[in-house]
Parts: C-alpha cells; sequence; structure tokens
C-alpha cells in the first residue's frame, strides 16, 4: 500500500491506495511546516488521520508516503519526513512542494509547464520529474497574478474606485451584507487578507454573463499569462504542454481557456485538485499486498 498527501495550510487530502487498485480518501487540517512544529504536525497525523485510516491497515504494508505539501522547502522537508517515517515506522516517506505535485498531477511524465490558481498562485517549468525552474510568485502584493487574491483585490479596487457599473457596486455589497468601511477593516487590520480577498473573488463567478465582469476576468488571466507562463516559452516550443491545477483554473476554465488561446497557446489540462492525478502518478509505486 502506498499513502498519497496534498497539505495545504487549511485542509489535507489523503489517498490510501492498495496494489489491487482500491483506493480510500480523509480529509484533516492543513499541514504547513512553516507554521507548524514536528509535533504540532505528528498530533495531527495521529489524532486526526490514524482515527480515520486505522481499520483499513489490516490489508497490507504501507511501504511509502509521498507528501506534497505547502511551506515543504527542502530545508522544512525534512521535518515532516521524520515526523511520517516515525509515524509509519515501515514506510519510506518522500516529502515535496505542492508545486511539484500540482507538476505531477497534471503533466505526469511528460515535461512542460504546471501552473497552481487557488488562493495565491505559482507556476514551473517541469522536466517530467521535477522542477526545473519558477518565475517567483512574490505573493498577493507583488505577484500571484491569475489567484483568487488578487482577483478579490482587483474587484475590490475597481468597485470601491466607481470602475464598475453602480448597478454592480450595489449587487457587490448586497451580496456580501458588507460596506467600504468592512472591506478596509479586513484587509488592513484583521488578518489572512489574502483569504479574505479570495473569498470576495466568488462574486465574478456570480456575474459572468456581466461585460464588465467578463473583461476583468479576461484583463486577469492575461496579465497570468503575460507575466508567468510566456516566460517559459523558450525553454521549449509554442506547442508545450501546459497544466493548471486550483479552484480558480477550474471554474473559470472559459476564460483562461479563451487569453490562451489569444497568447497562441494549446489549450491546458484543468484540475480542480491533483489527487487524481497523483494517483495516475504514483500508481507504479504499488508492491504485492503482503499481509
Amino acid at each position: 500500500m502506498i499513502l498519497i498527501a496534498d497539505a495545504g495550510s487549511t485542509k489535507t487530502q489523503w489517498c490510501l491506495m492498495t496494489a489491487n487498485g482500491q483506493s480510500s480518501q480523509f480529509m484533516t487540517d492543513g499541514i504547513n511546516p512553516y507554521f507548524q512544529t514536528e509535533d504540532a504536525i505528528r498530533q495531527s497525523i495521529v489524532n486526526q488521520l490514524l482515527v480515520q485510516m486505522g481499520h483499513l491497515m489490516w490489508a497490507g504494508t504501507l511501504t511509502h508516503v509521498f507528501f506534497y505539501g505547502a511551506g515543504c522547502t527542502p530545508q522544512k522537508s525534512e521535518v515532516v519526513k521524520q515526523v511520517l517515517e516515525s509515524v509509519f515506522k515501515k514506510a519510506k516517506a518522500e516529502v515535496w512542494s505542492d508545486m511539484l505535485g500540482a507538476a505531477r498531477a497534471v503533466l505526469q511524465r511528460q515535461s512542460g509547464v504546471a501552473c497552481i490558481l487557488g488562493t495565491g498562485s505559482n507556476s514551473c517549468w517541469y522536466d517530467g520529474e521535477h522542477i526545473v525552474w519558477s518565475v517567483p510568485a512574490l505573493g498577493y502584493i507583488l505577484g500571484d497574478e491569475g489567484s483568487g487574491a488578487v482577483l478579490g483585490k482587483r474587484l475590490v479596487a475597481d468597485i470601491l474606485k466607481n470602475q464598475l457599473s453602480e448597478e454592480l457596486k450595489e449587487q457587490f455589497f448586497s451580496e456580501f451584507g458588507t460596506s467600504q468601511a468592512d472591506v478596509i477593516e479586513n484587509v488592513y487590520r484583521r488578518p489572512f487578507p489574502n483569504r479574505y480577498l479570495a473569498s470576495l473573488s466568488r462574486f465574478c463567478a456570480n456575474h459572468t454573463d456581466h461585460p464588465l465582469i467578463q473583461e476583468l476576468l479576461k484583463d486577469h488571466f492575461r496579465q497570468f499569462i503575460k507575466r508567468n507562463v510566456l516566460q517559459y516559452i523558450g525553454l521549449s516550443n509554442d506547442n508545450m504542454p501546459i497544466g493548471m491545477v486550483g479552484s480558480i483554473a477550474y471554474y473559470y476554465r472559459d476564460f483562461l481557456v479563451s487569453v490562451m488561446q489569444e497568447a497562441g497557446l494549446q489549450e491546458p489540462v484543468i484540475m480542480a485538485s491533483p489527487m487524481e492525478g497523483l494517483k495516475m502518478y504514483h500508481a507504479q509505486d504499488l508492491v504485492p499486498t503482503q499481509v
């Protein structure tokens, strides 16, 4: 058996796979070694994951744990690896970044460009096994083009600066039950303003039939393509494979694909979550069950 994890700061998705092709999925709180201690990570796995999957461990030996997560830099990955191997004593653990997880999910073993478009955004050139190079993401203040946080920031700024119609402005305040003062409070004085701004971006999903929202979305994705994806063109050719993962890519795929076609790029593989792709990628790591 093998165990695969796709970990973010707020939630972690786990998948236990057996050699006969069966799989079971579980959800726990987020795991991010950049913000959590070794003990906190261990407690999360023991108290949340093992409680859910413990009854399945009779089916055989867990040989590998493949963990992909936010905050898993080369320095921090070793912390997660040690925790996993201390909990699953017969398993070998491999810990990688969430960006590599996305690349392996959408591109499998072919080289190309992989992107994450969720609350934040990121991208990389992938050689079929590892990340070769990445345009720096820089966060939602300096970068993160294409992300939910930057879409929310652009939307709110346009509304408060009267760049959208009065009708849309009234609908925005009505739908969220908020005010300009509330927005300022949440952005400048409360924690996690990026998550708050990303939550406001769903207003665009509710109004994709409005021409002003359509143009905002297209411009949003044009900036992501221009400032990120097009920088990888020189590493391959115009027909390079492109894959994207994340809620923003998935729910706004029509706008994203349209902008990519404008730029002469091929239609990308798009997934809401990397787990199904990671299951395919790691199928070769399954070995006959030993009871």
